[in-house]
């Protein structure tokens, strides 16, 4: 029966999609990682450790450059602005100097 064929063949291919996209997902080293939880911990902890370096290290230098910035803006000697920038500048650089 030439329909059966052809509707077999589609499910097939459905099947065959599907465990394509489930290796794709590395849904097996996924289920392993759950089936040992020391593992799934350990790699949780350096996650985390790794995503706090690089908040720090990014909290850093975005300060570094406000700084650099609002000291910029205090050298351009703004009559308003100047004065309240200047006071921010010597307030981080006394902070920072302690």
């Amino acid at each position: 029966m030439p329909g059966e064929n052809k509707g077999r063949e589609k499910l097939i291919d459905k099947a065959e999609e599907l465990v394509y996209y489930l290796e794709r997902m590395r849904l097996v080293d996924y289920i392993a990682l759950l089936n040992r939880p020391w593992r799934l911990m350990w790699v949780n902890f350096l996650a985390g450790l790794a995503r706090g370096v690089g908040i720090a290290i990014g909290g850093t230098l975005l300060a570094a450059l406000v700084i650099f910035l609002l000291n910029e803006l205090a050298i351009l000697n703004l009559p308003v602005i100047g004065d309240f920038i200047a006071e921010i500048v010597k307030i981080v650089q006394g902070q920072l100097s302690k």
